[in-house]
């Protein structure tokens, strides 16, 4: 079953989430900002992304930039920061499978469904 990683204050998120439905196939919506990820689930999905943890990382966001950027953190580090502050995570992600994109610009999520 497809599942897209939402957060539901994310106007991105959101059109992701209407393309993801707009498909007509099942899927699960997880709201990571309510429920957040753990250690485990988080690496798994990056190694669908097949990304590195730093490329998962919203760098504009203003707790990277006051505590984070610049320094060098460990991919591990980064995952740590990631489930501890789920709203670092760029949105939304799609999972089909084996793969996954992050749906950024969301009409990215057609080459996964």
């Amino acid at each position: 079953m497809i599942q897209i990683y939402h957060n539901t204050r994310c106007s991105t998120s959101r059109q992701g989430l209407e393309f993801v439905k707009d498909s007509g196939k099942d899927f699960e919506v997880i709201e990571y900002m309510k429920n957040p990820l753990k250690k485990e689930e988080l690496k798994k999905i990056i190694q669908k992304l097949k990304i590195s943890p730093v490329d998962l990382i919203r760098k504009k966001e203003s707790i990277w930039k006051e505590h984070y950027e610049g320094k060098d953190l460990s991919d591990d580090k980064l995952i740590d920061l990631m489930v501890e502050f789920p709203n670092l995570m760029e949105r939304p992600i799609v999972v089909n499978g084996n793969k996954a994109i992050i749906g950024r610009p969301p009409m990215l999520i057609k080459d996964i469904l």
